[in-house]
Protein backbone atom coordinates (compact mmCIF):
# COMPACT_ATOMS: atom_id res chain seq x y z
CA UNK A 1 0.00 0.00 0.00
CA UNK A 2 1.33 3.41 -0.99
CA UNK A 3 0.71 6.18 1.50
CA UNK A 4 0.16 9.64 0.06
CA UNK A 5 0.57 12.68 2.28
CA UNK A 6 -0.26 16.22 1.27
CA UNK A 7 0.59 19.62 2.70
CA UNK A 8 0.00 23.23 1.80
CA UNK A 9 -3.15 25.05 0.84
CA UNK A 10 -5.00 27.72 2.76
CA UNK A 11 -6.72 31.02 2.17
CA UNK A 12 -5.51 33.59 -0.37
CA UNK A 13 -6.92 36.59 -2.18
CA UNK A 14 -7.66 36.66 -5.88
CA UNK A 15 -4.42 36.89 -7.82
CA UNK A 16 -2.39 35.33 -5.05
CA UNK A 17 -0.30 32.17 -5.02
CA UNK A 18 -0.15 28.93 -3.09
CA UNK A 19 1.95 25.80 -3.26
CA UNK A 20 0.82 22.26 -2.56
CA UNK A 21 3.14 19.39 -1.75
CA UNK A 22 2.60 15.66 -1.96
CA UNK A 23 4.81 12.76 -0.96
CA UNK A 24 4.36 9.09 -1.77
CA UNK A 25 5.74 6.54 0.67
CA UNK A 26 7.23 4.43 -2.12
CA UNK A 27 7.18 3.87 -5.83
CA UNK A 28 6.09 0.64 -7.49
CA UNK A 29 5.38 -0.60 -11.00
CA UNK A 30 1.87 0.77 -10.51
CA UNK A 31 3.00 4.27 -9.54
CA UNK A 32 4.50 5.73 -12.69
CA UNK A 33 2.57 8.96 -12.40
CA UNK A 34 1.20 11.43 -9.91
CA UNK A 35 -1.66 13.80 -10.39
CA UNK A 36 -3.57 16.60 -8.76
CA UNK A 37 -7.35 16.77 -8.73
CA UNK A 38 -9.80 19.11 -7.07
CA UNK A 39 -13.38 18.98 -5.91
CA UNK A 40 -15.58 21.95 -5.19
CA UNK A 41 -18.77 21.61 -3.10
CA UNK A 42 -21.54 20.01 -5.10
CA UNK A 43 -19.27 19.23 -8.03
CA UNK A 44 -17.46 16.19 -9.31
CA UNK A 45 -13.76 15.68 -8.78
CA UNK A 46 -11.89 17.22 -11.69
CA UNK A 47 -8.42 16.87 -13.10
CA UNK A 48 -5.88 19.63 -12.52
CA UNK A 49 -2.43 18.37 -13.56
CA UNK A 50 -0.32 15.22 -13.75
CA UNK A 51 3.14 14.02 -14.66
CA UNK A 52 5.22 10.91 -14.99
CA UNK A 53 8.15 10.15 -12.73
CA UNK A 54 10.30 9.83 -15.84
CA UNK A 55 9.48 13.43 -16.66
CA UNK A 56 8.44 12.71 -20.24
CA UNK A 57 4.79 13.67 -19.85
CA UNK A 58 3.17 16.61 -18.13
CA UNK A 59 -0.52 17.42 -18.48
CA UNK A 60 -2.71 20.31 -17.38
CA UNK A 61 -6.40 21.05 -17.42
CA UNK A 62 -7.25 23.91 -19.75
CA UNK A 63 -8.61 25.89 -16.80
CA UNK A 64 -5.22 26.02 -15.06
CA UNK A 65 -2.71 25.90 -17.92
CA UNK A 66 -0.37 28.88 -17.74
CA UNK A 67 -1.23 29.56 -14.09
CA UNK A 68 -0.37 26.28 -12.36
CA UNK A 69 2.89 24.35 -12.55
CA UNK A 70 3.47 20.75 -11.53
CA UNK A 71 6.95 19.38 -10.92
CA UNK A 72 8.63 16.55 -9.10
CA UNK A 73 11.52 15.71 -6.86
CA UNK A 74 12.21 12.08 -7.66
CA UNK A 75 14.72 11.69 -4.86
CA UNK A 76 12.04 12.62 -2.35
CA UNK A 77 9.13 10.87 -4.12
CA UNK A 78 7.49 14.29 -3.98
CA UNK A 79 5.33 16.27 -6.35
CA UNK A 80 4.46 19.93 -6.07
CA UNK A 81 1.77 22.16 -7.49
CA UNK A 82 2.52 25.86 -7.71
CA UNK A 83 -0.67 27.83 -8.16
CA UNK A 84 -0.38 31.43 -9.35
CA UNK A 85 -2.95 34.03 -10.38
CA UNK A 86 -5.55 32.23 -8.31
CA UNK A 87 -9.22 32.87 -8.96
CA UNK A 88 -12.29 32.30 -6.77
CA UNK A 89 -13.28 29.44 -9.08
CA UNK A 90 -10.09 27.64 -8.04
CA UNK A 91 -11.60 27.20 -4.57
CA UNK A 92 -11.84 23.48 -3.84
CA UNK A 93 -10.38 20.61 -1.89
CA UNK A 94 -7.26 19.54 -3.74
CA UNK A 95 -6.19 15.91 -3.83
CA UNK A 96 -2.92 14.30 -4.80
CA UNK A 97 -3.04 10.82 -6.29
CA UNK A 98 -0.72 8.10 -7.48
CA UNK A 99 -1.36 6.08 -10.61
CA UNK A 100 0.18 4.09 -13.42
CA UNK A 101 -0.22 6.80 -16.08
CA UNK A 102 -0.90 10.56 -16.06
CA UNK A 103 -4.50 10.47 -17.17
CA UNK A 104 -7.26 12.93 -16.35
CA UNK A 105 -9.54 10.26 -14.93
CA UNK A 106 -9.78 9.85 -11.15
CA UNK A 107 -10.54 6.16 -11.57
CA UNK A 108 -7.08 5.55 -13.02
CA UNK A 109 -5.37 6.52 -9.76
CA UNK A 110 -4.90 3.93 -7.03
CA UNK A 111 -3.87 5.88 -3.96
CA UNK A 112 -5.06 9.25 -2.76
CA UNK A 113 -3.93 11.88 -0.31
CA UNK A 114 -6.12 13.22 2.44
CA UNK A 115 -7.08 16.40 0.60
CA UNK A 116 -6.30 20.00 1.42
CA UNK A 117 -8.53 23.04 1.25
CA UNK A 118 -7.69 25.92 -1.06
CA UNK A 119 -9.89 28.99 -0.73
CA UNK A 120 -9.55 32.03 -2.96
CA UNK A 121 -11.42 35.09 -1.77
CA UNK A 122 -12.72 37.71 -4.18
Amino acid sequence: QVQVVQSGGGLVQTGGSLRLSCTASRRTIFTNAMGWFRQAPGKEREFVAALTWRGDITRYADSVRGRFTIWKDSAENAVYLQMNSLKPEDTAVYYCAVGSSPTNQPGDYRNWGQGTQVTVSS
